[in-house]
């Protein structure tokens, strides 16, 4: 979280992060060219460029199967989330790789004619180089300028600006990039592959990322299913259970009868275990909060580390963001907790396990 939005703010976890980041990927071009060259191949198969080309695609299409099967993994396996924490580096990386290689494939086959490079290689496709000479180079250029937008909205001004659910259904259009970047492989690069081992890495890139996906949909599916939503009494409070099914320090999901879930979440204040509520989603990207820990007093979101207060559902100062925050009470140590959220200006608080509310 930042007080004032900044271009980046760093970090020792960030700048460790991008390193690794940036010496797998020249580790990656390295080893790929080098056994390029050593790889026994016909025509130009060994020219330095060719292989620079082809090393940066395959750098740059390896990146966003990796930033698409994080959402999903962490979904699976919660140890996960510290992947979530920097993926916005890796997919504007992910952008930049795909900028060299275009820029490269731009300068190696459009930088000698008559015509400009853009014209040469994306507005006059060669005939042949896919089915019908279908130009396989536009779908590229389509993807690329897809992933232009998400890297040049990725900063949380734009979160800020746009608003979480408009900020997340643009980045959403990831997936539209990944179907045109595979495209672009499918009928440009494997056309030209006779050993078939291309379409086989592509095919099990697709299926990975794609059975991903479905496996975390299904295990959300089974967990809306399970997830008994308890009917509020006359006066609008659900049963939440024991005090000790919360993890202490932790939290834990309570869906309503509306629909919404609840983060309901236990902690040590002082000498007393008290226990708060408040909505399941953050404000920044609508991380769940029943999965999150309270740390340094405040729950903080899995995702992305952004944390609220228990007693009011602020950030701690100087943030100004809020989440609503439900009325708690417990009798002796059973949990109950109001469906429906508190109005801004009702007095906020929790309550003390084996007391009263406080």
């Amino acid at each position: 979280m930042s007080g004032t939005h900044t271009w980046v703010k760093w970090n020792k976890a960030k700048l460790a992060y991008d390193a690794v980041v940036l010496a797998g990927i020249v580790a990656f071009i390295a080893v790929f060219i080098a056994v390029g060259i050593a790889t026994p191949a016909g025509g130009n198969a060994h020219d330095p460029m060719i292989l620079l080309i082809r090393a940066t695609a395959f750098a740059a299409i390896t990146l966003l199967h990796v930033v698409l099967c994080i959402g999903p993994l962490v979904r699976l396996w919660p140890a996960a989330a510290p992947l979530l924490y920097n993926r916005r580096h890796l997919g504007v990386t992910t952008f930049v790789v795909s900028l060299a290689h275009a820029a490269l494939v731009l300068l190696y086959y459009g930088g000698f004619g008559a015509q400009s490079p853009g014209e040469a290689v994306i507005a006059a496709p060669v005939a042949g180089s896919g089915p019908g000479g279908f130009p396989f180079e536009a779908l590229g250029f389509g993807g690329l300028v897809l992933l232009f937008v998400l890297a040049a909205t990725s900063h949380d001004f734009w979160n800020f600006a746009l608003g979480p659910r408009l900020w997340k259904a643009l980045h959403m259009l990831v997936y539209a990039a990944y179907a045109l970047v595979i495209a672009h492989v499918a009928l440009g690069a494997l056309q030209s592959e006779r050993d078939g081992l291309h379409v086989m890495l592509l095919g099990a890139g697709v299926a990975f990322v794609g059975g991903l996906h479905i496996a975390a949909g299904l295990r959300e599916a089974r967990r809306a299913r399970g997830a008994v939503s308890p009917e509020p009494d006359t006066d609008g409070w659900i049963d939440a259970g024991l005090a000790d099914d919360i993890p202490l320090d932790g939290a834990r999901t309570l869906p309503t009868p509306r629909g919404e879930r609840i983060a309901v979440f236990r902690f040590r204040e002082g000498g007393d275990e008290r226990v708060g509520a408040m909505s399941n989603a953050c404000a920044h990207q609508g991380g769940p909060l029943g999965e999150g820990r309270v740390i340094d007093g405040c729950l903080t979101c899995p995702w992305h580390g952004w944390q609220y207060e228990p007693e009011t559902g602020h950030s701690p100062p100087p943030y100004a963001e809020r989440v609503p925050t439900h009325e708690v009470r417990v009798e002796g140590r059973r949990v109950f907790v109001r469906s429906t959220p508190r109005q801004t200006d009702q007095p906020a608080g929790c309550a003390r396990i084996g007391g009263d509310h406080g």
